[in-house]
């Protein structure tokens, strides 16, 4: 479709006729991306610090997915699980490698993986726990929008709308190991939780705690599952988010950025948990020969281009300029984050008027509820780029500024 076609439909009416009306979406529409950018259907040029949230881990259309979506796309794309697939024994290899070890199954989505992974704790407490099937997962989390993954996630506006939930879920504090050893029962089986937790507003977990779990876990005979759909894949400057905290869980679940913005989940466990058998669990789709071979891809890229190094290195010197931004206007504070996860906390609601302010000036940025401004760009940054993001995020703090209600 030509620009002058594109510019010809109203893409926003279109999408109000034919798609239902699950998401409250920015007033522009993306035709294209490279690198850090983004351009709309007029024309303009906008500077991606969301990336998708935190899926675009090479930016947009980087030549390396290119090549290997291009390539596999013209040998196989779609054999079932009933077959050995190369490029899915591949991934699981990468990622083995990556993990010291843990064994992969792969789906296609972040809510998926876990799914798995809470089927696989399941199993566990009833090969070695007496039937035990409950999870105990952290408030403010989130783990996925299906009926089992929403009971898991530790936000009541998710599941609100769809009680009676399933049973077996528990929320207890973030970071309070004591409130987590009070909640567990012997119907506990498993903990979830996210090393850092991304949709809950960008906070990093106490490594004490998260060592506290660890031990907690080996103790009580208990599944620890880390959650790294958001905060995988090098996104904090390591590999995985748990790396920071010297422990290793017996289950960990990705997505988001592992097949660098091709639909992809995994779920990988450690022996300890390692006990599904064959129609234990399946997939029609997942870790299919395409999306495997742009995991492949990202993974290397990351690898061979030292990204983890860069996401760590940027992050640093992006958070230094949201300590600037605290200090110059009065209306943002806390800044917080760990590698490519940074945000701000926003005072009087103001981090929607933020993220409008900043795409009228040429920056993607998403707000987490009206008071969490949260930035994920992708890990290609550069400091030319963080430059130029903070440029453009002072001009649109300088315009709410300028308003009235910054000022209360």
């Amino acid at each position: 479709m030509t620009t002058t076609e594109t510019n010809k439909r109203d893409w926003a009416a279109l999408e109000q006729k034919y798609y239902q009306g699950t998401f409250k979406r920015q007033p522009i529409t993306l035709v294209h991306g490279e690198g850090t950018r983004v351009w709309d259907s007029d024309g303009r040029v906008l500077l991606d610090f969301v990336a998708g949230i935190a899926v675009n881990v090479l930016g947009h259309c980087h030549p390396a997915i290119i090549k290997a979506v291009q390539e596999q796309v013209t040998q196989l794309v779609h054999v079932s699980n009933l077959y050995y697939n190369i490029r899915q024994i591949e991934l699981a290899e990468l990622l083995g490698i990556q993990s010291n070890g843990m064994r992969s199954f792969f789906s296609n989505s972040g809510a998926e993986a876990n799914e798995g992974a809470i089927k696989l704790a399941r199993k566990f407490g009833r090969v070695h726990k007496d039937g035990a099937y409950g999870i105990i997962s952290m408030e403010n989390s989130f783990h996925g929008r299906t009926l089992a993954t929403t009971a898991a996630t530790g936000q009541a506006y998710y599941q609100a709308t769809w009680v009676p939930i399933p049973d077996g879920f528990k929320q207890v504090p973030f970071n309070d190991l004591e409130a987590l050893k009070a909640a567990t029962s012997e119907k506990t089986v498993a903990v979830l939780l996210e090393a850092v937790q991304g949709e809950g507003g960008i906070w990093t977990a106490n490594k004490e705690y998260i060592q506290g779990v660890r031990q907690w876990c080996d103790e009580q005979n208990l599944v620890m599952i880390c959650d790294e759909i958001q905060a995988g894949m090098g996104r904090t400057g390591k590999f995985f988010s748990w790396e920071h905290f010297d422990v290793v869980p017996d289950i960990v679940t990705m997505a988001k950025g592992l097949a660098g913005g091709i639909p992809i989940g995994a779920m990988l466990t450690g022996p300890r948990s390692d006990l599904f058998t064959a129609g234990d669990h399946g997939t029609t789709f997942g870790g299919n020969p395409i999306a495997s071979a742009a995991a492949i891809a990202t993974i290397k890229t990351i690898l061979e281009e030292n990204l983890l190094e860069n996401a760590a290195k940027m992050g640093e010197y992006w958070h230094s300029k949201l300590e600037t931004f605290c200090e110059k206007y009065h209306f943002i504070d806390s800044p917080r984050g760990i590698g490519l996860m940074q945000a701000v906390h926003v005072q009087h609601d103001l981090a929607p008027t933020i993220v409008q302010q900043a795409l009228e000036h040429g920056l993607l940025l998403n707000n987490l509820g009206p008071s969490t401004l949260r930035m994920v760009p992708p890990l290609i940054l550069k400091a030319e780029d963080i430059d130029e993001a903070a440029e453009l995020m002072d001009r649109a703090l300088t315009d709410v500024a300028n308003m009235p209600i910054s000022n209360l």
